[in-house]
């Protein structure tokens, strides 16, 4: 009882750390006069004030956090954060007309921390630009994890981090550190992480968007989440230049920013070249693009060749690096062009990337691994170790990714077995639960992406919001709090 109560407490302090975002959209708010301050203000009373009573409730249990409340934490954080993010949304859509219940709202904020994309709403131009503001800046702060940001505040308050971020760093290298503190990682990752988002906002910007604009598709490309002020997304913007500012920096956000921070730091280019992720990244969805394009180009769903890149490249990496903007409805293309880049979405960007999906490192080890099983296979006595560059990989890796890869296909498998028993079409019912876990957005049928996720039933949303829970934590750091285990001493 003891340790709950002090994870509680942490989780009270990043409550109220949490609570400071909801200002920013009330300023904007207040300033433009758009009528939603006051719900952005009550709020952020509302959001902080609990937070700050469970802190001083919980204050006589803090200590340092042990492995195990790290992961509790990380778990509470995701689950709470979406209620608190979906305050404003159900006070303020009912003023506009928009009719939002707390399953819409928590999916619609669960969606944007955890920078899947998808969404509840039939038209976004309706709300308040502030709540548009909003939906956006939640993509952002769930892009690099929230706690990457807590873990680089929460020392300087007396709550350690390090096994927070152990639970919160995407892919299965956590015991990479870039800095000696995990504060100083935090605060390296997340400078990058601004850096690059204000450059993207400029290029947005002198590329003809306005500046609300510009920022809500930083937001949205950064995080790769694919949130758009418009309902048709880039089909309404329709700007080849924008097209082209956001792939640039969905390329930028599918690659280890472990490995930006070592190509800054090093003042070398060549640090990508070297890393086992990023030319194969870089490759697999390029290449995918260009083939895609010329596919569509031969078989005259576009008859001129500008038209086929600009489509076909668009969405591949839109889609292969999770983030789900369109700016065409590509479901009238040959079915197996949108599988493909599904596909894609699955596994194409890098661990430590703003990315969902099971990673390209996890795909590249197991590559190798059945690489590895095929020669010995053919050499018994033969020792064939698994390298990543120089270095080799310890069994026990490969073991927990192949576990890790068994567990991901089990899990899509039974919650699109229960989609499907629950009434949804076969192929909205396993394209909504495959682009949920994967954190991609836009599936296929009914929730492609000139469609959303609103005619789903309840238990279908709350299906979904499991999945994209699941999939932004990779699947162990969920499931590990339902096993009788993790709460005996």
């Amino acid at each position: 009882m003891r340790s709950i109560l002090n994870v509680l407490h942490a989780l009270g302090l990043t409550m109220v750390v949490f609570s400071l975002t909801l200002l920013f959209p009330y300023f904007f708010s207040r300033l433009f006069e758009d009528g939603a301050d006051q719900s952005f203000l009550t709020s952020f009373m509302l959001a902080g004030g609990s937070g700050l009573l469970l802190w001083l409730l919980t204050y006589p249990f803090r200590r340092e956090l042990r492995p195990r409340d790290g992961l509790l934490l990380v778990f509470l954080v995701w689950t709470v954060f979406p209620l608190l993010a979906a305050l404003p949304l159900m006070l303020e859509a009912s003023h506009v007309g928009v009719k939002l219940s707390f399953t819409h709202a928590y999916y619609e904020a669960m969606s944007g921390l955890t920078t899947t994309g998808a969404s509840v709403l039939p038209d976004v131009a309706k709300l308040p630009e502030s709540l548009n503001l909003w939906r956006h800046t939640l993509v952002w702060f769930g892009g690099m994890g929230i706690l990457v940001l807590a873990v680089a505040i929460l020392p300087m308050l007396g709550v350690g981090g390090h096994q927070v971020m152990r639970g919160e760093i995407p892919g299965p290298m956590k015991e990479e550190k870039l800095t000696p503190r995990i504060a100083g990682t935090a605060k390296v990752l997340y400078g990058i992480y601004v850096s690059a988002s204000f450059v993207c906002l400029i290029a947005y910007r002198l590329v003809g968007l306005s500046w609300f604009d510009a920022w809500c598709h930083t937001a949205s490309t950064m995080g790769l989440g694919g949130f758009s002020t418009h309902s048709g997304g880039f089909v309404d913007i329709n700007s080849p230049a924008a097209e082209m500012v956001a792939m640039v920096f969905m390329l930028f956000a599918g690659i280890n920013f472990a490995t930006h921070y070592k190509a800054i730091r090093n003042r070398d280019l060549s640090t990508y070249r070297f890393c086992p992720e990023t030319i194969p990244f870089l490759r697999l969805v390029l290449v995918s693009g260009v083939l895609i394009s010329l596919y569509l180009f031969f078989t005259s769903e576009y008859s001129n060749l500008l038209d086929a890149f600009r489509f076909g490249m668009f969405n591949t990496i839109s889609v292969a690096t999770t983030t789900g903007f369109s700016n065409v409805d590509y479901l009238q293309w040959p079915l197996i062009l949108p599988i493909v880049m599904l596909l894609l979405g699955a596994c194409a960007t890098s661990s430590g990337s703003t990315g969902g999906g099971i990673k390209m490192i996890r795909l590249i080890l197991v590559i190798k691994q059945i690489r590895t099983e095929i020669r010995h296979i053919l050499h018994p006595h033969a020792v064939f170790p698994v390298r990543l560059g120089a270095r080799i990989i310890d069994q026990s890796v490969i073991m927990s990714i192949m576990v890790f890869m068994l567990v991901y296909a089990l899990t899509l498998m039974a919650l699109s077995a229960v989609m499907l028993l629950s009434g949804a079409e076969p192929t909205t019912a396993f394209s909504a639960v495959f682009a949920s876990l994967n954190n991609i957005g836009p599936g296929l049928g009914s929730v492609g992406p000139m469609g959303n996720y609103s005619a789903l039933s309840d238990f279908q949303i709350w299906l979904c919001t499991l999945a994209m829970l699941i999939g932004r934590l990779e699947l162990f750091t969920v499931l590990v709090i339902f096993t009788p285990g993790f709460w005996r001493r």
